[in-house]
């Protein structure tokens, strides 16, 4: 769901997770048992498990694996498991608990009235019943021949729903409007148009061979359309036009059948053609998809981020399949830099015989498209030769142009690890010195924006083992009990704790409005963790708010000004530390008005530090 359809308003946010108890939801993916403190246990759905690491707060609406690191609310929870945005999520979870969802308009996006996009993707769903029973009469045999030829059986027309729209003017307009539909839900949807002078509603798509394409959830969202007739001046395919429902830069073909095959294996696959999605995934390659009418662009990479979970880790592979021509060079290029808004690794597979998948399977079955995938090549080694086949290697001249084009693609390598390799290849590739490649690469490295990432927090292993849990739990009093926490914890800023992750979450809260500012519940752990500058820090956020407080009872005032009067003292105590240590170095006589000052300083620390540990104290 795009934000042109408008966007959910809060209150309705609010009221699916309100009526969305997390125990229920995550209790239909995983069995449950009882862990104690209110919490619940179970084996995590993503990723393999013996022993029980999963936990959920249904009191906090809150979920988190101590074994992946995995967490979140119950919205969160829906998004992993159903693989759906946060849009689709939130509808997902609206549909379960029978609330009607009211969307805000943003920007020029059409008017969206109430039903609209259950009413289009109904007129959607009867559209392909209609063309599949159409594919079974006698008119449509050039359609079945069609996919007999290409090595497709009556089995597989069914498995993929394809359909035909046939030769009639109207058939299909007549159709859904016997059904109900009117004819403004069919323009909308983009079934139908308005015909030449006579202005009669017409069917848009006539005397072709269709695929339903759906979106993540399976639901039809538009067509796809293959000319079979050669007095057909239209275009070779012709898809959906852009609807409140359909928008092509968003859109794979295939994903709704691959995104759990995506999801498991780490791996996706891109192809050209709706034949060459159905060839991969008869032929055992389910992770296959295409677009549909329109290039491979940053929406779809977008859409497969969020499926290979790519986020911090070079462990999935993006294949794309393209013809060995001039074209697929191109394509292969236009890819490459794609590639870099990917963690995953890319790659290249290419047939020997320039075949796509379908043509490879009619001639040499499947198993020679699990080979052509088997055999791919990474993406950067593919595009480092097709642009060096440019220059004349037998000249200085051009060994230094082609060194100049293709040393800032060895830069431009996400995973640092590959560079040394790559750089290597590249010298044997040019015919010169190693030296030569890793200064050009170096110098790209150093250009203006190309700076190294920031690096992670991460724990620090010299922190006093005590002093790091007491930093934990105030921020899982903060966390878990913000209302409790209040000003007193916003008092004590981030210089009072040591370990990175730590200091990461403190500046997350105060980003997230702080502690004083909060309300208990998924919604403020949420904002929390979205503030947070790195993964670790955020996955640390969803298991402070499942982990139960070192208190025996709840906690209660008295206890969280125990933990935050610790905490204050302990950054006292480092204070007065560094100011004794510099008046120990300093000559009192030589600068005594300095030495004055920092000695009145640590007398105020001294007083202060006494007035926490009493506090400490007196709230035993």
């Amino acid at each position: 769901m795009s934000s042109q359809a408008g966007r959910i308003r809060d209150a309705d946010i609010a009221l699916v997770r309100e009526r969305s108890p997390i125990d229920e939801v995550v209790s239909q993916r995983v069995t449950l048992k009882n862990a104690g403190g209110g919490n619940m246990k179970g084996l995590c759905p993503f990723h393999d498990e013996r022993s029980p690491s999963f936990n959920v707060s249904p009191a906090r609406g809150f979920f988190h694996c101590f074994g992946c690191g995995v967490g979140g609310d119950v919205i969160s929870f829906v998004m992993r498991t159903e693989l759906l945005s946060f849009a689709e999520s939130v509808q997902w979870l609206a549909d379960r608990a029978g609330i009607a969802l009211t969307y805000e308009e943003s920007g020029p996006a059409p008017n969206r009235k109430p039903g609209q996009r259950q009413r289009l993707i109904a007129a959607h769903t009867a559209a392909a019943v209609f063309y599949r029973q159409q594919l079974l009469t006698p008119g449509a045999r050039i359609a079945r021949d069609f996919l007999a030829q290409r090595g497709f059986d009556q089995q597989a027309a069914e498995q993929f729903s394809c359909g035909f729209a046939s030769p009639e003017w109207d058939a299909l307009s007549k159709h859904l409007l016997h059904q109900g539909f009117s004819e403004e839900e069919l323009i909308t949807g983009g079934l139908a148009k308005h015909g030449g002078r006579s202005g009669n509603l017409i069917d848009r798509f006539r005397r072709r061979l269709m695929w339903p394409i759906r979106d993540l959830t399976g639901d039809i969202i538009g067509f796809g359309a293959r000319r079979l007739f050669d007095d057909d001046d239209g275009p070779k395919y012709l898809n959906t036009p852009e609807t409140p429902i359909y928008k092509k830069s968003q859109v794979l073909y295939g994903v709704d059948a691959a995104k759990r095959e995506i999801a498991s294996s780490h791996r996706a696959v891109i192809v050209e053609g709706y034949t060459d999605v159905m060839a991969c995934h008869l032929a055992g390659i389910g992770s296959a998809v295409a677009t549909c009418g329109t290039a491979f662009g940053a929406d779809h990479v977008g859409v497969l981020r969020r499926l290979l979970m790519d986020q911090d880790e070079f462990r999935g592979e993006v294949i794309f399949t393209f013809d060995g021509d001039a074209a697929g060079q191109k394509a292969a290029m236009r890819a490459f830099e794609d590639d870099q808004k990917f963690v995953a690794q890319t790659f290249i597979a290419i047939s020997p015989d320039d075949m796509d998948p379908c043509e490879l399977r009619l001639a040499h079955g499947d198993t020679a498209v699990r080979d052509l995938v088997a055999r791919r090549e990474p993406l950067i080694n593919f595009v480092l030769r097709t642009t060096i086949a440019r220059y004349d290697l037998g000249t200085v001249e051009g060994q230094a142009a082609a060194l100049r084009a293709t040393a800032p693609l060895v830069a431009k390598i996400k995973d640092r690890s590959l560079r040394p390799g790559y750089a290597r290849r590249l010298a044997g590739y040019l015919g010169i010195e190693v030296e030569q490649t890793n200064a050009a690469i170096s110098a790209e490295l150093r250009a203006p924006g190309n700076n190294a990432p920031a690096q992670r927090a991460a724990p620090d292993a010299t922190i006093d083992p005590a002093v790091r849990e007491l930093e934990r739990e105030a921020l899982r009093l903060a966390v878990q009990y913000p209302v409790l926490a209040g000003p007193h914890f916003d008092a004590i800023d981030e210089t009072a704790y040591l370990d990175p992750v730590h200091i990461a979450i403190r500046r997350a809260i105060t980003a997230a409005g702080g502690a004083d500012s909060a309300t208990e519940g998924p919604q403020w752990i949420d904002k929390v963790s979205s503030a947070c500058e790195d993964l670790i820090a955020s996955s640390t956020v969803s298991q402070l708010a499942v982990e139960s407080a070192r208190s025996a009872a709840d906690p209660d005032q008295p206890y969280v000004a125990v933990v935050l009067a610790r905490l204050q003292e302990l950054a006292v105590t480092r204070r007065i530390a560094g100011v004794k240590s510099r008046l120990q170095r300093m000559n009192p006589v030589e600068h005594t008005s300095e030495y004055n000052t920092l000695f009145g300083e640590l007398i105020a620390l001294e007083q202060q530090k006494r007035g926490l540990r009493e506090q400490a104290i007196g709230g035993l």
